[in-house]
């Protein structure tokens, strides 16, 4: 008897159909034979699914088991075909009727005395069931949550495989899970009043979250950079729904999501430079998400960015480019959305003190240009605003004067986060930092004296066309900023004076 059922498989971040037949057979030699390009724990899942069974108190009779995986074109890893296949292999040896797995998706690994436990990418599988219409989704206890974050779509979560059976043949009673509303997730940001002076970079800080600009920070050792980038989540307005469900699919493939809901923080994350290119853009044997996939729609924060490894660096320009990631191998193929801030600080030499006025640099020019060479320019080219943190000094270290809060920079940062989504409603573009091409010169109209100064200034600091485009996303951000409809001189000068490299310093 040949018996099929409905579950998934993960490439990338979202989920594609994978039915599950099983025949069985009394006639011959028993013998059990999986097909359909599984891997290793597809594989393994036979000893785990017929121990299972045993230990459920359910006995199938010796015989002949073929399991095929269509499409067998497709490779298919994890332990999320447990379920599917022992509730298989019941049907089809006659101890489950067939017809009550008809219009259901599966997901779930077993344990060998039958408990259902949880495996990654649920929130996909769930998406994919309801878009082929499911009249149920069946998963663990600990992925119910996740799955039950898809509107529109029964989820049951049951504790063990009889229990799971016993509800399909009817002789047992099984609620669907409620979702539970998302609880606030900790707020308690770091506040940016604690920082002391700096001026200017809580500045850029405040244009940079506005329009989800790029941002490096130039500066001596103790002047406070890492201390300004780890106050960027307290100013970044909150994830809205949809943000929020792409968030919580990656960090559910990427076993990341350890029984949360929906992720309503916007992720910062912070890899160390020693870090290999393969972490920090994703990949691997099964391949997973990398640290820029992970930092998806927040913030990725490189500290000590000349330290990274080269070839690590590079691969960021394609999705700071592009917002995603694609990957080729010789065994697979994936794309993971990788939209996020850049967020990073440099010394501005290989002994850090060449800006600081009370510091002796002991560094050659031949070392500072080394130094410097370890960031090509395209990808310096590819952030929008580099600034000087310079050293503080001790008048502003004992200041009692407390610059704005984290929670008035964020109220700013909301508004002109708004006025671009009413603009920009209907495109492509979500922020500022989306503006190419017609758009760009749509939204971003210079007057006569504003091309004549903006084109001077392409001139005298043989600006390239990516650093021009660049500067007008940034003048138009801090004119959303003060809500103004026009650029003004002021705004692109503002503009200008954030890319301090362009200009040869510091």
């Amino acid at each position: 008897m040949v018996v099929q059922l409905s579950c998934g498989a993960i490439l990338g971040v979202d989920a594609f159909r994978v039915d599950l037949e099983v025949d069985y057979g009394r006639q011959g030699m028993p013998s059990f034979v999986m097909v359909g390009l599984a891997e290793g724990a597809v594989r393994e899942s036979r000893e785990r699914v017929l121990k299972a069974l045993q230990n459920s108190s359910f006995r199938i009779p010796p015989g002949r088991i073929t399991v095929n995986l269509a499409p067998a074109d497709r490779r298919k890893e994890g332990s999320a075909y447990d379920l599917p296949l022992a509730l298989g292999l019941l049907a089809a040896a006659g101890i489950l009727p067939a017809e009550c797995l008809r219009g259901w998706f599966f997901a779930a690994e077993l344990s060998l005395d039958g408990r259902l436990k949880p495996v990654p990418g649920v929130l996909a599988l769930a998406m994919l069931a309801r878009s082929a219409g499911a009249k149920g989704f069946m998963v663990a206890p600990d992925n119910a949550q996740e799955a039950a974050m898809t509107e529109g779509l029964d989820v049951f979560a049951p504790r063990t495989l009889a229990e799971a059976a016993a509800f399909l043949a009817g002789r047992a009673e099984l609620s669907p899970v409620e979702p539970v509303p998302p609880g606030d997730e900790d707020e308690s940001f770091l506040d940016l009043a604690d920082v002391k002076g700096q001026e200017k970079a809580k500045r850029a800080m405040e244009v940079a979250a506005a329009g989800a600009h790029n941002l490096l920070f130039i500066g001596p050792p103790g002047s406070g950079k890492t201390m300004l980038a780890r106050r960027m989540p307290g100013i970044l307005p909150p994830l809205d729904r949809e943000e929020a469900l792409e968030v919580t699919k990656i960090y559910s493939v990427a076993r990341m999501l350890d029984g949360r809901g929906l992720v309503t923080k916007r992720p910062f994350r912070t890899p160390h430079h020693s870090d290999s290119s393969v972490s920090i853009i994703g990949g691997g044997v099964p391949p997973h998400p990398g640290e820029v996939s992970l930092a998806h729609r927040g913030v990725l924060f490189l500290d000590e960015l000349p330290e990274f490894q080269r070839q690590a660096l590079e691969v960021l320009r394609q999705p700071l480019e592009q917002g995603r990631v694609f990957i080729s191998r010789a065994t697979y193929a994936v794309s993971y959305p990788a939209d996020f801030m850049l967020l990073a600080a440099m010394n501005p030499c290989p002994c850090g003190y060449s800006t600081d006025p009370r510091h002796e640099c002991t560094c050659s020019a031949q070392a500072v240009a080394r130094y410097r060479a370890r960031l090509s320019g395209p990808l310096l080219d590819r952030i929008d605003l580099h600034v000087e943190v310079p050293a503080v000094s001790y008048e502003d270290i004992r200041s009692t004067h407390a610059g704005p809060s984290s929670a008035e920079v964020r109220e700013r940062v909301v508004r002109a986060r708004e006025i671009q989504r009413e603009r920009y409603r209907g495109t492509n573009c979500r922020t500022n930092a989306d503006l190419s091409g017609r758009m760009l010169h749509e939204y971003c109209r210079l007057g006569r004296e504003e091309h004549e100064f903006l084109g001077n200034a392409v001139n005298a600091l043989a600006l390239s066309a990516r650093a021009y485009t660049r500067i007008l996303r940034v003048a138009r951000t801090i004119a959303d900023l003060e809500g103004a409809a026009e650029l003004s001189l002021t705004h692109i000068a503002e503009a200008i004076s954030c890319r301090v490299l362009d200009r040869g310093q510091p």
